[in-house]
């Protein structure tokens, strides 16, 4: 039998056990509303503590053996599911997801969870150079930028590998998800939107005000930068989302 910290080395699961970790992470959802979803369960390390919260909760465990174990030591008003995350469907009503996610399956995950329309907010310890980058830090990248106009990505906090057992080779970082209620681009447009940051990700140029002047009517792209303050040198990653959200307004009045 294995022990409560060793990894799983099939699914790249690494045990969260620092306790000031799990009690910021707690803090973080208790400032949410409604159920929460955990994912990776592991031995319980989250769900327990969550369990305090007082509110429904459903932990997603892959490993049968740990989820039969943890199951003992919950209380009936938590629903433990013998279930891999990546065909898991998540309900459609209101509801939190939290969790410490397996590294190696960190992006699969998320543009999972994506996808789902019923999470309002999600806390998820992952990589720290991935939370950074989906977070913005330092610049956006594609996938965040695909996503900004109906979700906002935070940076929590810096989470040392030592906080892991077994130790993984790189730092966590405290990743916060927040669904908007006012989004800046219509949903129903998203394909759009996303194949438009695609274009401009891929395309070529030196710059965004290169890059764009080849999608839009010259002047049209010179009113876009100057209307937001975009450098024409400036990067795709270096937009924000308001930026986005402009750019495709200035996309589909000409399109």
């Amino acid at each position: 039998m294995s022990s409560p910290h060793q990894g799983r080395h099939e699914t790249g699961q690494n045990f969260l056990c620092d306790r000031s970790v799990i009690a910021a992470i707690v803090e973080i959802v208790a400032g949410t509303e409604g159920p929460i979803v955990e994912i990776g369960a592991g031995d319980g390390a989250l769900t327990l503590p969550l369990q305090r919260l007082g509110r429904p909760l459903t932990a997603v465990e892959v490993d049968r053996r740990r989820a039969v174990r943890l199951a003992r030591r919950t209380t009936a008003a938590t629903r433990i599911v013998d279930a891999d995350i990546l065909r898991y469907r998540l309900p459609r009503t209101p509801h939190v997801v939290v969790g410490n996610l397996p590294f190696h399956l960190t992006t699969a995950i998320l543009r999972h969870l994506l996808h789902f329309p019923g999470w309002t907010d999600a806390v998820l310890l992952v990589q720290w150079e991935v939370a950074r980058r989906r977070a913005g830090v330092g610049g956006a990248t594609m996938m965040t930028a695909q996503w900004w106009p109906w979700f906002e990505f935070s940076l929590a906090r810096k989470v040392s590998a030592a906080a892991f057992r077994p130790r993984p080779t790189v730092d966590g970082g405290l990743l916060t998800i927040r669904r908007r209620t006012d989004p800046l681009v219509d949903p129903r447009d998203r394909r759009r939107f996303q194949a438009l940051v695609h274009d401009v990700f891929t395309g070529r140029g030196h710059g965004v005000g290169h890059i764009v002047g080849r999608r839009l009517p010259r002047a049209t792209a010179r009113q876009w930068l100057r209307d937001n303050g975009i450098r024409p040198a400036a990067l795709p990653r270096d937009l924000t989302a308001a930026q986005w959200a402009a750019l495709f307004t200035a996309y589909r009045t000409t399109g």
